[in-house]
């Protein structure tokens, strides 16, 4: 009985520290983080217009195009596909993605195209793509705003994250915080 009674004792301490004292202190710890550990959001004239850190979805032709998502851009459920590169249905969803690309950048041989802009990240959130993946959309986006191929490609390299210290990682494009500043362009 004794036995009993201490795992009780236990289990009871468990429960109150895994659902009251853990989750105040990491909410105690969130304050210090910016924007009080509730992600970082962007906004445009005073308006939170969503958050730098999550891939969103964009389709119009007046805007660069981010990696697809295996989620349709749903944060409450990132994750991937889990389809590997022999599977038939993730095949044909590839071949869908590569048509589309193609038929809106008729410039461009498949070829051409990175792997990032027709497969989805692991997270189906990812909100960067390359400076390729960029630079082959300017001639769709040009002729949409009706603007320069040369002051689309000067937005792009401004928004040019570099590879951190560089050495690591690939020089990117956060998407949305680019086609933010498309917007603004007249």
């Amino acid at each position: 009985m004794k036995k009993i009674i201490s795992i009780l004792v236990f289990t009871i301490l468990i429960v109150i520290l895994f659902t009251v004292f853990y989750p105040v202190a990491i909410l105690g710890i969130a304050q210090l983080a910016p924007n009080q550990g509730k992600g970082e959001t962007v906004s445009v004239n005073g308006t939170v217009v969503g958050y730098q850190k999550i891939g969103q979805k964009f389709d119009k032709s007046t805007y660069f195009w981010g990696r697809p998502s295996a989620v349709d851009y749903n944060a409450a459920g990132s994750g991937g596909s889990n389809k590997g590169p022999s599977n038939p249905d993730y095949l044909t969803q590839v071949q869908k993605r590569i048509d589309t690309f193609l038929i809106a950048h008729p410039n461009l041989n498949k070829a051409e195209i990175p792997a990032e802009m027709v497969t989805a990240s692991g997270s189906g959130l990812d909100p960067n793509i390359s400076v390729q993946g960029a630079k082959i959309q300017m001639v769709r986006i040009a002729k949409a705003r009706n603007i320069s191929v040369i002051r689309i490609d000067s937005i792009v390299t401004e928004h040019t994250e570099k590879r951190l210290m560089g050495v690591f990682g690939v020089d990117k494009i956060n998407v949305f915080l680019l086609n933010i500043e498309l917007d603004k362009v007249k």
